[in-house]
């Protein structure tokens, strides 16, 4: 006789009993973009919904996922000058330091996490510090000043740092510098695992950091590639890293589920702009329904491995999660 799998599919209740994930709000960190100025919440063409804020409205923006118990960010900055090596990453007064020190004034309870990298910041558009005779960046170099903006957020008040750079050696680097400076609790989340993705084209417009020249494929990683992808974040916990991350998310299911599967850390996937802007247009058309649709794609990135999700989606899936409890 055959073994009859539906019965347990037969009744809401049952199924809600046998279900293997489930969707959190904890579970989600929103992206936030912060521009020098005031008064600007400017949102982007191709990513709707999502602005670039001046830290006067990113406080009022707190208090808006603060409601929907959304109480983790990531902040991403937009400086009023760039220049080659990125200048306002590593000034107290720069742009990421002061919105750290501002949302822990009014909400000391946020949690912040702070991409750690150099592309919105430099006038080319490249993480770090260039490497002309090769056209790309100087890894060595970039760890240096990598390890000063990562003392810079901490000395503001981050409570966790993000490296997104793909430098080999970075976590080693900053897990020395953090120490030597006293900040031995501050986690880092690595982007241990970051692909060189066409996913990233709107993200680019709202942080304003595509490459004057060239691309990143000599630093992030080649889309084809599955052993190195597992590599990266595997070394990256060797060097120390709290908490691991591949990016982009929706095409790179395999690469979560094999990073779950060699590792007992906590990961991260970040549900990035191309695949949120997919999402939005499909929707907008008609042709999904972008609700169920949305939830769905949460709930793969849960069952593939993924522990936490970055995504722009947060507060919609918040709104979500309220009205269905």
């Amino acid at each position: 006789m055959f073994k009859r799998m539906r019965r347990l599919r037969m009744h809401p209740t049952s199924r809600a009993l046998v279900r293997e994930n489930s969707l959190h709000v904890e579970d989600f960190i929103y992206p936030l973009f912060v521009k020098s100025g005031v008064n600007i919440k400017k949102e982007i063409s191709s990513m709707p919904g999502v602005f670039q804020m001046s830290i006067d409205e990113i406080l009022k923006e707190a208090q808006v996922l603060q409601d929907l118990g959304i109480n983790a960010i990531i902040l991403f900055g937009i400086p009023e000058t760039k220049d080659s090596i990125g200048s306002d990453a590593l000034c107290e007064h720069g742009i990421i330091a002061s919105a750290i020190r501002a949302i822990k004034k009014v909400y000391p309870k946020m949690f912040i996490v702070t991409d750690l990298c150099f592309c919105e910041f430099t006038d080319h558009g490249h993480c770090g510090i260039l490497d002309m005779e090769h056209e790309s960046v100087n890894n060595d170099a970039t760890l240096e000043i990598l390890a000063k903006q990562a003392l810079i957020h901490a000395h503001a008040g981050a409570d966790m740092i993000a490296p997104s750079g793909m430098m080999d050696g970075m976590i080693e680097v900053l897990r020395e510098a953090l120490d030597g400076e006293g900040f031995i609790n501050l986690p880092i989340m690595s982007y241990s695992t970051k692909f060189a993705s066409a996913y990233y084209g709107p993200f680019r417009d709202v942080a304003e950091s595509a490459p004057s020249f060239g691309d990143r494929k000599t630093y992030q990683m080649d889309p084809a590639n599955r052993r190195e992808a597992i590599n990266e974040s595997i070394e990256d916990e060797k060097q120390g890293a709290d908490i691991l991350m591949v990016k982009p998310a929706l095409a790179y299911l395999d690469i979560i589920r094999d990073v779950r599967n060699a590792t007992a850390l906590p990961l991260c996937v970040y549900n990035v702009s191309g695949e949120y802007a997919m999402l939005k247009v499909a929707g907008k058309a008609g042709v999904i329904d972008y609700e169920r649709v949305m939830m769905e794609t949460m709930l793969a990135f849960k069952r593939a491995g993924a522990d936490i999700i970055i995504s722009y989606h947060a507060k919609e899936v918040a709104e979500v999660l309220r009205r269905t409890k």
